[in-house]
């Protein structure tokens, strides 16, 4: 990459260099508007301005690694979930759109009012702050047994000034003997150790721990469906993300371990997503 490119050089320079990228404008567009610190709309509107030797530099460092597949939020150290910009680092799962099920579904088919909130595998917090957001007299409370997971919770509900949400460490209900909720939502590992998809895009750098669970996949929601039942309310509901394969296997599991009104719910391009059933 030579010196003093304009931001139009600049961009379709990066293009080039990220031949495997199925958005590689938009990556080039959000990592030179991540090194100037300015808006992706500015880029097109000072297409003629010129990179500073800095900006030059760190803008083909980022490049490089995207080239080699690091994914972006790792790169700008941000991604958007539900509106909210969250802090991401190599601790956490990225928060994906996918996910933006669950939190859709929380809010629409459990009751209005004050509710206690449980979030088991928090990650960098998404899901519980994109409830408490929209929930002001709900209360969240997200568990993660990584200990930096939680920290990363912690700082972005601080950042975002959301202030009913409370972040602790657990190995899923561990650390939560005695206590109960109306509504428990997770995200939890169900990728099958075999998947090849697992050496494919973002999930190469993503914790294997947050991804991977024996048994096809399904271990983490087979203890979970089988543990919430001592933590939720009469009549809570437990919400699961889960694989677009595997929606027969989780209403098993939940009927199985006493739900009712167990139903399969499918993300926009129609395939199945979340799960949930209720506490009889």
């Amino acid at each position: 990459m030579e010196a003093a490119l304009t931001l139009q050089q600049a961009l379709r320079w990066a293009q080039a260099q990220l031949p495997a990228s199925d958005s590689a404008r938009l990556d080039a567009e959000v990592l030179l508007a991540f090194v100037l610190q300015k808006t992706r709309v500015h880029l097109y509107t000072w297409p003629e301005a010129e990179l500073s030797p800095e900006a030059h530099t760190q803008f083909a460092q980022l490049i490089s690694a995207r080239a080699k597949g690091e994914p972006i939020a790792y790169l700008t150290g941000t991604q958007e979930f539900w509106s909210l910009p969250l802090v991401t680092n190599r601790h956490t799962l990225i928060p994906r759109a996918d996910t933006e099920l669950l939190v859709e579904l929380a809010l629409t088919l459990v009751p209005d009012g004050p509710l206690r909130v449980l979030d088991l595998g928090t990650g960098s917090g998404a899901i519980a702050l994109a409830l408490a957001s929209e929930r002001p007299d709900w209360q969240l409370t997200g568990v993660d047994r990584v200990a930096d997971a939680v920290e990363l919770a912690r700082s972005n509900a601080a950042r975002l000034k959301i202030n009913n949400a409370s972040f602790v460490p657990s190995d899923w209900f561990a650390a939560l003997t005695g206590k109960r909720y109306d509504l428990i939502v997770s995200n939890p590992p169900y990728i099958d150790d075999a998947d090849p998809h697992l050496t494919q895009g973002d999930v190469r750098f993503e914790p294997r721990s947050a991804l991977v669970a024996p048994a096809a996949g399904l271990a983490d929601i087979q203890r979970i469906t089988v543990d919430a039942g001592e933590h939720l309310a009469v009549g809570g509901y437990l919400m699961l993300e889960h694989g677009w394969q595997q929606g027969s296997a989780v209403r098993d599991c939940l009927s199985a371990a006493g739900f009712v009104a167990v139903a399969t719910h499918q993300d926009l391009a129609g395939r199945d997503r979340v799960t949930m059933g209720q506490r009889p």
